[in-house]
């Protein structure tokens, strides 16, 4: 028999579902099985918690403590991007390699940056900015009309000020 847990010790799990669906109970056994918990209670609670993200594939991440998981979103640059185009919703497994075609706002942009920026390796805003641009450009979306790589070559002209914005970085 396997060593008992210690209830105190807390340990994360990483895995992608699409937001909205119970996640596949055969992809999370061997990841969850392991540590004591129900794959079908935990895909419920995946669900429960990518409601928001609703046909999006997004990175869900299990903090497990004590036999108890707790399911939290970190959406990726892509995903916020898709969410800001506000795209009906499609069947994945009729409709392939979708043209994301639409435009954003630099608000859209810029919020999008906010949530990002713990994560980026940028040293200011403007590079955050620049990223979530270049995820633009990837996704085949404008933002207020204009292509992405122009709201890029404005802002490192300095024709563009882009507003700066701090955040308490927590290392893990």
């Amino acid at each position: 028999m396997a060593p008992k847990m210690d209830p105190t010790a807390i340990s994360y799990v990483v895995l992608r579902a699409v937001g909205g669906e119970i996640a596949a109970t055969s992809a999370l056994a061997p990841k969850i099985g392991p540590l004591g918990l129900s794959p079908k209670k935990v895909g419920d609670d995946i669900m429960k918690a990518t409601m928001d993200y609703k046909g999006l594939k997004v990175t869900v991440k299990l903090t497990i403590q004590n036999r108890q998981a707790k399911a939290s979103v970190v959406p990726s640059a892509s995903t916020l991007i898709i969410k800001a185009l506000k795209e009906p919703l499609r069947d994945r497994k009729k409709e392939k390699n979708i043209e994301h075609d639409g435009d954003i706002t630099y608000n859209d942009v810029y919020e999008a940056a906010k949530t990002l920026r713990s994560r980026s390796m940028a040293r200011e805003m403007s590079g955050t900015v620049k990223e979530l641009l270049g995820t633009c450009q990837s996704v085949g979306c404008t933002v207020d009309g204009k292509h992405p790589h122009d709201w890029i070559e404005e802002i490192d002209d300095g024709t563009f000020e882009v507003e700066p914005y701090n955040v308490d970085i927590e290392i893990e």
